[in-house]
């Protein structure tokens, strides 16, 4: 039995898609060892509500008391190689140009919510850089999204990997959700470290986007990726 905490939202009266994803993908590592995960999202995470895991041959569910399903994982692969790490010069004015700052569809995102204080969300912030396909920016940990060990878990650390492909994708021009994730976390990001964070959008096909993501050190060491498919939303129906 589990349940996605308030704080975890995405949009307001559910979770976010990447700290759920990540949920699904530490079960699914814990108990069949996968290291690469792929996560599918069918329905908007319930908060504050008792949800089941169900175990089956080669992927694990999580489940409402009426046994409506909420999401699953398995094993994963990645289609392409892992973004390099921006630069920088990209990084910081990946920050100075977010335009969640002026418009934002769910301002109080767990990952990427400006309404969120320091320390109660992630307060990641990228902007477009480059060509606009790409967003990039600095990021530092707070010590109060991290663990009693100082590191982030694998929920926080998948949230983390999610919001800069939406960001890619444009929140701004379309509201969305994440509806696919596969991602791999190589080591977990440490409070207080200096980190870079990108994505990148690879293409849209209606009402879907496929964007990629990663998360590296400063000096360039690959914490984390991720390849995600976004889902246009009606915003109002939604909320």
């Amino acid at each position: 039995m589990t349940t996605i905490p308030r704080r975890y939202n995405g949009p307001e009266h559910s979770g976010n898609g990447g700290w759920v994803s990540g949920l699904l993908a530490r079960e699914q590592t814990q108990r069949h060892g996968d290291e690469v995960v792929t996560t599918t999202l069918r329905q908007p995470p319930p908060l504050e509500v008792p949800l089941t895991w169900e175990e089956h041959p080669d992927e694990v569910r999580l489940v409402t008391a009426g046994g409506a399903l909420i999401g699953e994982a398995a094993a994963g692969t990645f289609e392409h190689d892992p973004l390099p790490a921006p630069s920088a010069e990209e990084s910081e004015a990946g920050v100075a140009s977010y335009p969640g700052f002026t418009l934002h569809p769910f301002d109080r995102c767990f990952t990427c919510g400006t309404a969120r204080e320091p320390g109660d969300g992630l307060r990641l912030f990228t902007g477009p850089v480059g060509d606009g396909s790409r967003t990039a920016g600095t990021w530092t940990p707070d010590p109060g999204v991290a663990g009693d060990d100082g590191l982030l878990d694998v929920p926080t650390t998948w949230a983390a990997l999610d919001c800069p492909g939406g960001w890619a994708a444009d929140f701004t021009a379309q509201a969305m959700v994440l509806g696919r994730m596969t991602a791999q976390v190589l080591r977990r990001p440490a409070a207080g470290e200096p980190l870079v964070a990108s994505g990148l959008l690879r293409e849209r096909d209606g009402r879907k986007f496929r964007t990629a993501t990663a998360l590296h050190t400063a000096d360039g060491e690959l914490l984390g990726r991720a390849e995600q498919v976004w889902i246009e939303i009606d915003l109002a129906r939604f909320s």
